[in-house]
């Protein structure tokens, strides 16, 4: 019984956790120049090289190519390559992804570097000792590739004492 009864309880926090994420889209509060968009993964084609998926939205959903992709909990990459009823997305952990950031709370500026990993490179950083390990990263809105303030994940320190960004956002 005890052991059937920790299989419930597994059960209640995997629901108690997707329940705030949908809370949290819910919520979601945008600028007046920027619309969202609900849809769901379709097919996964990722593969050693590539981190990558297929969405159920599309050119006549209102899917621009370069968009920002989000889920509850935080960024999960960019449009890229729309069609009338599909979209691919680029995750934010692929080796082609560049994100412009900030380290809250100091403000320091950095670029998120996809290896194909959940947790990609932080680069591009003017003094690492400005910050402290498990601070939030955020998109910078620099370059206008995302908007500014999207959540990507905290910062933590990689093999070979590298930094690098654990993602906020579901990739199960």
């Amino acid at each position: 019984e005890l052991q059937e009864m920790r299989g419930w309880r597994e059960a209640a926090l995997q629901l108690e956790q997707k329940n705030s994420r949908l809370r949290a889209l819910n919520k979601v509060k945008l600028g007046k120049s920027l619309t969202w968009v609900t849809g769901e993964i379709i097919a996964d084609i990722s593969s050693p090289f590539t981190q990558s998926c297929l969405i159920n939205r599309g050119r006549i959903d209102g899917i621009a190519d370069g968009a920002a992709v989000v889920d509850g909990l935080g960024l999960i990459g960019r449009v890229s390559g729309v069609e009338e009823k599909i979209s691919r997305v680029v995750f934010a952990s692929d080796v082609s992804s560049f994100i412009p950031a900030i380290i809250e709370p100091s403000n320091q500026e950095a670029v998120v570097r996809g290896d194909n990993s959940l947790a990609p490179k932080l680069e591009f950083i003017k003094s690492a000792k400005r910050f402290e390990i498990g601070s939030r990263v955020l998109t910078s809105g620099k370059g206008g590739l995302f908007p500014e303030g999207i959540l990507i994940g905290k910062t933590i320190i990689g093999p070979k004492k590298k930094l690098r960004v654990q993602l906020s956002a579901s990739f199960n």
